[in-house]
């Protein structure tokens, strides 16, 4: 019996891979990855602080605005405090709904990933020619405001259609962040012969996931980011390793959350000369540098 495959990839354990180092000779990559996101108000999707009720659902779309017009600053204070780096995961919508907040991630030097139109839609449930024409309106948008075009994509919910990744290849990009099957980054085979890295994006450690689906607390949120970047710093003796942690301001930026994702942070800046603070893209462009055959 064979199930159905994506066939985008081979099954290649981690035990026996090859053994690469990322840039200062170290093991452990180390990436944020701060989700700014725009929703409609009235319709659409959107994560939820309480059960809806009737549209206009007023408590849960003011509750995701805070993140845009407060949480997020909160972060950029806090990230700044500590001279870390961030990925801005960005709805193109972003540009026009808070520019300003848009203007302070670009100043910081930080990358912008391309994160689709707005939260407020699935792209894997759209026709390939409407899919086609999300993504590059997107990207479009993003390139138009940072005079260049965005290396990596995130797809609104980590949704994908069967031919995601050919379409984002196809578009220009070089990595997409949405499978979260590996610790290390994994090129995906496309069509036409061309090809896409997927760099690792997490799934557990991520405040929407761990918080509003698990209902898990803030002191306990920061404890994982904690306990994931120990272990992983020591599992990374053995071979290179990628740590990503996703945020979403409408989350860790409430203060009482925030208090508990300083120590995290403070914990990691502390051994940043042990690791590699980076961004997604600088993982790619590294990836790529390597010689053929070593990224699986």
């Amino acid at each position: 019996m064979k199930l159905p495959t994506h066939d985008r990839y081979d099954y290649v354990p981690l035990r026996g891979r090859q053994v690469y180092s990322w840039p200062g000779n170290h093991r452990l990559a180390v990436y944020f990855g701060l989700n700014l996101e725009h929703f409609s108000f009235g319709e659409g999707l959107g994560a939820e602080l309480a059960p809806g009720g009737p549209q206009p659902d007023v408590l849960n779309f003011a509750w995701r605005d805070y993140g845009n017009r407060v949480g997020a600053w909160y972060l950029l204070d806090a990230f700044d405090a500590l001279g870390l780096p961030l990925a801005a995961l960005a709805n193109s919508s972003m540009y026009d709904y808070a520019p300003d907040l848009m203007a302070a991630v670009r100043a910081r030097g930080d990358e912008i990933v391309g994160h689709g139109r707005t939260n407020a839609e699935r792209q894997g449930a759209l026709d390939e020619a409407a899919e086609r024409a999300l993504i590059g309106e997107a990207t479009s948008r993003l390139s138009e405001a940072e005079g260049r075009k965005p290396e990596g994509w995130l797809g609104p919910w980590i949704s994908h259609s069967h031919r995601t990744p050919d379409l984002l290849a196809e578009a220009g990009y070089r990595y997409l962040l949405d499978w979260c099957m590996d610790d290390q980054p994994i090129w995906f085979r496309c069509r036409g012969g061309k090809r896409i890295l997927a760099v690792p994006y997490p799934q557990e450690v991520n405040d929407i996931p761990a918080i509003v689906a698990r209902k898990m607390g803030a002191e306990a949120f920061a404890d994982m980011i904690v306990d994931q970047f120990d272990e992983m710093l020591e599992l990374s003796e053995a071979r290179p390793l990628v740590m990503g942690v996703a945020l979403h301001a409408y989350l860790v930026g409430q203060p009482h959350r925030l208090r508990h994702l300083k120590r995290a942070l403070r914990h990691i800046a502390a051994k940043r000369e042990a690791i590699w603070l980076t961004t997604p893209g600088a993982i790619a462009r590294h990836c790529e540098s390597l010689p053929a055959g070593t990224i699986p």
